[in-house]
């Protein structure tokens, strides 16, 4: 198990306000609330919504100016608010202050969402192009206005897009924070070989990466005792947000969810299909890793679920959260000083929160904080893995880094595009470390990374024909808890297939998982960006100069441009079926390495 006397970073943000009741906070938080008072009535002043097409005048370049550099601004200061509260929220689920202040907030964004649709229709009247002959701002935005103008087709009227912002406090975001606040506070008991123990249940999860196999399969028998004491009020948080979607995709004129979520994503339906494609050719693959590592672990051939993130049996049992830091520093100076950097930056900042402790919500996340730094929230439990995890967290903080300079219009980045540094710095840490190992130390990495591909490529497939089946039967009726786990079991066992022992697949996950219950189809974007960031390494490897000289402006233009665009400037074509292949390719050449080094080792009969 970890060793719980290692001290581990919390970050600090005293250095913003000294606290909620700080002067400082106080007339924060006043600020934005009038901000965008003061936004709303800008934008009716210059009657910017819904037009009749027509010429775009210099009055009109002046109204774009005004509105755009307003908008940009007060989106600033309300979203470094926002971080300063979430910042308590995430880690302490329990601070009753930091909750209600997280609710105000939501009302005030509430008020600005329908500003963004009535913006959205008028450049969609006057033209962009049009537009950014007579104003610099439009000039300096066209392409996250020309994706605005572009999402004017799929909107409701202006009253019901603000009545629908205002509701949203009180439906799925509510919802949500309902889902976050109960699955933070979850305990369970744990029979472990050294006695019994409550623990939060994020520490249950890390549990699954013990080398002690009881301990695993007691942390998995801890899980299914604990789920089900939450399982209504989750399902009624994930039919309430399910439901609400399905009603808006409608209203607004979308065919489906995938497809509002693709364009939410700024990718085409021809490059998703294409990747698809390639994901269901590599399942076999993937499935032949999990049969040889149940083989490494005593199993016949099927990998139970709660040995999915165990560590191999000869591989160390944990890494120290100074040895997991020098890792990651050493993998990411081998790219640039800057990058490796960052890391010292994170400590030296205190932009790190890595403990699980009861309260504190489940999972890992970056969220930019204040100019170019930010809040990297870790659940660490001691293991390689959850080094990787810090790996791909800090990716994020140097992507926003790059996005620093950029204006919050442009830095607005859909998922499938944010995930483009953190999988590359991941490979990065991987790639590193397979160059200088050989025999058993080799092969615990290759482990560690072909577990990260399966969840990102096999078990992201499993969420998402979960969520699609949600949303079909959410058009119907409301889903109660035993149908949420046999779609859950029926996706897993679509995806997972005879890789997995069935038997022990987890029927809660789509109540673990807090992705379903703050997006739609929030899950694939991490598939493409896994693949996408295989894919940019590779490129890297062949002219690394050359690829350091566009790499941070395209990340810092992940938010200005289409998929599409983004993967033309290195060559890609990612509407082709080949490319996704060619990413998948990298992960079967691990395997067939990963196969090649177990043959000794595997037991001939179980």
């Amino acid at each position: 198990m970890t060793d719980v006397t290692e001290s581990l970073p919390r970050w600090s943000v005293a250095d913003v306000h000294e606290s909620f009741e700080s002067r400082s906070f106080v007339d924060a938080l006043e600020q934005v609330a009038a901000d965008s008072t003061r936004l709303a009535a800008l934008f009716d002043e210059h009657d910017i919504r819904r037009c009749d097409q027509r010429a775009a005048t210099e009055a009109d370049g002046f109204a774009a100016d005004a509105v755009i550099q307003a908008l940009n601004d007060t989106e600033l200061r309300t979203d470094l608010v926002s971080a300063y509260v979430y910042a308590t929220v995430s880690t302490d689920s329990f601070d009753e202050t930091a909750q209600g202040l997280l609710s105000e907030l939501e009302v005030v964004e509430s008020r600005m969402r329908p500003l963004f649709a009535r913006l959205a229709e008028w450049v969609n009247a006057l033209g962009v192009e049009a537009l950014a002959a007579v104003s610099t701002q439009v000039a300096e935005h066209r392409g996250p206005l020309t994706f605005l103008a572009a999402r004017a087709d799929h909107q409701m009227a202006e009253a019901e897009e603000g009545l629908y912002s205002e509701l949203s406090t009180t439906g799925s975001t509510a919802w949500e924070r309902a889902h976050a606040d109960v699955t933070s506070q979850l305990t369970g008991t744990v029979e472990l070989p050294a006695g019994t123990e409550t623990l939060p249940m994020a520490a249950i999860r890390g549990l699954a990466t013990d080398s002690d196999p009881k301990v695993r399969e007691a942390a998995y028998e801890a899980e299914m005792r604990a789920w089900p004491t939450v399982g209504v009020m989750c399902a009624a948080a994930l039919n309430a947000v399910k439901g609400e979607a399905n009603i808006v995709n409608r209203r607004r004129g979308w065919n489906s969810p995938i497809e509002a979520s693709l364009f939410a994503n700024n990718v085409s339906r021809a490059t998703f299909d294409a990747m698809q494609a390639a994901v269901g050719d590599a399942l076999p693959d993937l499935r032949r890793w999990m049969h040889t590592k149940a083989r490494l672990h005593g199993r016949a051939d099927a990998l139970p679920w709660y040995d999915l993130f165990a560590p191999l049996p000869f591989a160390p049992s944990s890494i120290s959260w100074t040895d997991g830091l020098d890792m990651i520093r050493g993998a990411f100076t081998s790219y640039s000083q800057p990058l490796g950097g960052l890391v010292d930056r994170a400590i030296d900042e205190e932009w790190i929160d890595a403990g699980p402790r009861e309260g504190k919500r489940g999972g890992a996340f970056c969220m930019p904080f204040v100019d170019d730094r930010s809040l990297v929230f870790l659940n660490w439990s001691g293991s390689v893995d959850s080094a990787q995890t810090t790996a791909h967290e800090l990716g994020h903080a140097y992507h926003n880094t790059q996005l620093a300079q950029r204006t919050a219009l442009q830095r607005r980045m859909p998922m499938a595009l944010a995930e483009t540094a953190s999988i590359f710095c991941e490979t990065l840490v991987v790639e590193e470390g397979l160059q200088h190992l050989t025999g058993l130390d080799r092969l615990a990495l290759l482990d560690v990374n072909l577990l990260s591909a399966v969840q990102t490529v096999v078990d992201i497939r499993s969420r998402f024909i979960f969520e699609t089946e949600v949303f079909a039967r959410r058009q119907r009726r409301t889903i109660g808890v035993s149908e949420f786990n046999e779609m859950m079991l029926s996706a897993q066992d679509d995806a997972y297939g005879d890789g997995l022992d069935q038997t022990t697949a987890h029927p809660y996950m789509w109540a673990v998982k807090p992705h379903y219950y703050g997006s739609h189809f929030y899950n694939w974007p991490y598939t493409y960006g896994f693949l996408f960031g295989l894919g940019l390494f590779a490129k890297y490897r062949e002219d690394p100069q050359r690829f350091q000289l566009s790499y941070d402006d395209v990340l810092s233009r992940a938010g200005m441009n289409t998929a599409e665009e983004l993967g033309a400037v290195f060559g890609f074509d990612v509407s082709d079926e080949a490319f996704w292949t060619a990413s998948l390719d990298v992960l079967r050449a691990h395997i067939d390495q990963y196969t090649e080094l177990a043959a000794p080792l595997a037991a001939p009969d179980v």
